[in-house]
């Protein structure tokens, strides 16, 4: 066996028993039948589990298959349009968990593996690498969701929710969307974001945040550009699009820019600034500090709550 596809193997072989399959029930003038199908994964041994909001949404009714068969009904924790995720729920005793990694350690051309059920084909399995890290997606709501990794690991629909994986069998994000018409264009919600965002459905069944309104890229920082503004940072966030009339508009931030500093902290990755995005940040002007062009330049930014 080449060693390639053995780390494939012990991979999947780590993580596959925690993989779901959800089936999403619509009413009907028949009654109850099968509107969708998704995939999931269980992340705690009482029963919670992730999928994509879109996943569940309409739902009269959510039943969970596991890898062994087994089927459970399923009620819905908490969802956030916004990340496009959403926390499930089954009563179910020896389940098995995913070991979590840390999307902030991912580099551009590694490995990952996806694992769901595209369009019903149970636990299929395809393997691809990182193509780019703290991209902004528009989804199909309209919503911009950040932090996302782009990979080329093929997904189908029915993989929405399923987990992408590193070579150690660790969870570093949950399959959420494929470009139409484009071929090896598939993104994930970084890990590190959907814990961040599962901690507050699982107490409070929403989320609420901040939000300025760019589109960002996570991008390395060449020596020449931090000796001459003399950063720590390695990493920024490249802002590729500023909404019209957002926060970010109304305090001057540019296509172009980027972002290397937020509220007095270094900003390096999509996940470290999406986690200073807080509720108290809300209504209240913080420092944006951007590099743009030749020069350091500092701004002021009110954020707002996501969705107004």
């Amino acid at each position: 066996m080449d060693t390639y596809s053995q780390v494939i193997i012990d991979a999947v072989e780590k993580v596959s028993p925690a993989v779901v399959k959800i089936e999403r029930l619509e009413r009907s003038p028949r009654g109850d039948v099968v509107g969708g199908s998704g995939s999931g994964f269980i992340f705690s041994s009482d029963g919670y589990l992730f999928t994509n909001s879109h996943v569940v949404k309409g739902a009269t009714q959510l039943k969970v298959m596991l890898q062994d068969g087994r089927t459970y009904p399923a009620y819905l924790a908490g969802q956030d349009a916004a990340t496009d995720l959403a926390v499930l729920k089954i009563e179910a005793g020896e389940l098995t968990t995913v070991p979590f990694g840390d999307a902030d350690a991912l580099k551009i051309g590694q490995l990952v593996i996806a694992i769901g059920n595209p369009l019903g084909f149970q636990h299929t399995v395809t393997a691809g690498v990182i193509s780019a890290l703290g991209r902004s997606l528009r989804g199909a709501d309209g919503l911009m969701m950040d932090s996302m990794i782009q990979t080329d690991a093929a997904l189908n629909p029915g993989n929405s929710g399923g987990p992408l994986i590193n070579g150690d069998g660790e969870v570093i994000g949950v399959n959420t969307a494929i470009i139409n018409g484009a071929q090896g264009l598939c993104f994930a919600i970084s890990i590190n974001t959907a814990k961040s965002i599962a901690n507050q459905l699982i107490r409070f069944g929403k989320v609420k945040r901040a939000y300025i309104g760019v589109a960002m890229q996570q991008v390395d920082l060449v020596p020449r550009l931090r000796a001459m503004h003399e950063v720590k940072n390695k990493q920024g966030l490249f802002v590729t699009q500023v909404e019209r009339n957002s926060p970010a508009a109304k305090a001057g931030v540019k296509d172009g820019d980027i972002i290397v500093g937020f509220a007095d902290k270094i900003v390096e990755t999509a996940d470290q600034f999406f986690k200073m995005m807080t509720e108290e940040k809300i209504g209240q002007w913080q420092f944006l500090k951007v590099i743009r062009g030749s020069e350091m330049v500092e701004v002021r930014v009110t954020p707002v709550e996501k969705g107004d």
